[in-house]
């Protein structure tokens, strides 16, 4: 993680998707993603909700994160890779938010995923 960073390390961190631009997100089951961070490497997996299991490796600049991802539809198994850049933000009771920027069926989406409450 570079010095400029402000937001905390991702590593060992579960996020929730709230809202995307892609699908419909179920609210009872959305996608769920466990980050890990070392030495400015990002990489982790998701599942849950549209996907079946899908996994990103990228890297963290400051307050950014760039990933190229592949996963599987829930729906009728299709393959789906992109790449995607995700601004990292504070939520107003300190968890971390990601913003995510990243290019699907050749459109541009935005979705966003929120640090799970502590248990």
């Amino acid at each position: 993680m570079s010095s400029t960073a402000t937001i905390p390390s991702l590593d060992g961190r579960r996020f929730l998707m709230v809202s995307s631009t892609t699908s419909a997100v179920d609210p009872d089951s959305p996608s769920e993603f466990v980050y890990w961070e070392k030495d400015g490497a990002i990489w982790g997996d998701y599942s849950g909700d549209t996907v079946t299991f899908g996994r990103f490796v990228g890297t963290r600049t400051g307050d950014t994160i760039w990933v190229s991802f592949v996963h599987v539809l829930v729906s009728d198994g299709t393959v789906v890779t992109g790449d995607g850049e995700s601004q990292l933000e504070l939520t107003d009771d300190g968890r971390i938010r990601l913003v995510e920027h990243y290019e699907m069926h050749g459109l541009p989406q935005l979705s966003v995923c929120e640090e799970a409450a502590a248990a």
